[in-house]
């Protein structure tokens, strides 16, 4: 009987230990709601001053021809627009003043536009310049991809010490050719350790704390997310941009953060 006991208190146990691994669901996104992103997850950033690498997008707010949600799904839509000094507008959606995590895993189901000149984007930026300003308080790119070269999607992280002012960025990449046509999940496990770059669950990239100071790991603080499509750029535009496939339009099926990988 005491060992029935026992066993029966061990299996207990056990289970208890397996559900205290789970994943749990820190914030998310469906987009159920028409309209509008919703403002108690979303604020935008505006204007059209380059943003640092000579974009050409005014990036509005509050406007549904450049984002909006439809039939469960959020749209981020570059368009030409000749009313603008550089002639485009876009969005950029931000969870900063909302929501910000530090470490956990983030994931997003995204369909991305095509066409030289644009440059979409699911990325992370910190609350506070702690160490100072870009790239020294860091930059997580959880994917990016250029027009100019279809398909080949990139993972990277900027910092003081790697970031491609200098030529010394970490990243890696995955091709995807469906990447205008089917959804794919981006996404990255953060830990205090290092930084899993996943397409599909597939791991493509770590890039590791290898115990240096804040100039090669800055990803001690809280960061936000970024949505959005660049037009032109520093690297966007490398090769022009196309006058002929406005408007293009990022799909975003839904945005999860949980406290750690569920797969782990």
């Amino acid at each position: 009987m005491k060992q029935l006991l026992f066993l029966f208190s061990f299996i207990i146990c056990i289970n208890s230990c397996i559900q205290a691994q789970e994943a749990r669901l820190l914030w998310s996104d469906e987009f159920n709601t028409e309209g509008l992103p919703d403002p108690n997850h979303w604020n935008y950033d505006v204007g059209d001053h380059g943003w640092g690498n000579e974009e050409l997008e005014y990036y509005t707010q509050n406007d549904l021809k450049n984002a909006r949600i439809e039939r469960g799904i959020l749209i981020i839509e570059a368009r030409a627009d000749s009313t603008r000094p550089k002639g485009y507008t876009s969005a950029r959606l931000v969870t900063k003043g909302n929501a910000s995590w530090k470490y956990g895993y983030v994931e997003v189901k995204a369909k991305l536009p095509e066409g030289r000149g644009t440059w979409p984007a699911i990325w992370m930026l910190p609350d506070e310049n702690t160490y100072g300003g870009w790239p020294k308080s860091g930059e997580i790119d959880i994917m990016e991809h250029v027009g100019y070269d279809p398909g080949k999607v990139h993972g990277t992280v900027h910092t003081e010490a790697f970031n491609h002012t200098i030529g010394t960025q970490k990243g890696g990449s995955l091709l995807i050719p469906d990447f205008h046509t089917d959804f794919h999940v981006f996404a990255i496990d953060w830990t205090a350790e290092k930084i899993d770059f996943f397409i599909n669950g597939k791991k493509y990239f770590t890039f590791e704390n290898t115990g240096g100071d804040y100039k090669e790991w800055p990803f001690d603080q809280t960061f936000h997310l970024i949505l959005n499509i660049a037009v032109g750029g520093g690297w966007g535009g490398q090769q022009g941009v196309a006058t002929d496939i406005w408007p293009q339009r990022m799909e975003v099926d839904y945005v999860r953060v949980y406290d750690q990988n569920p797969q782990r």
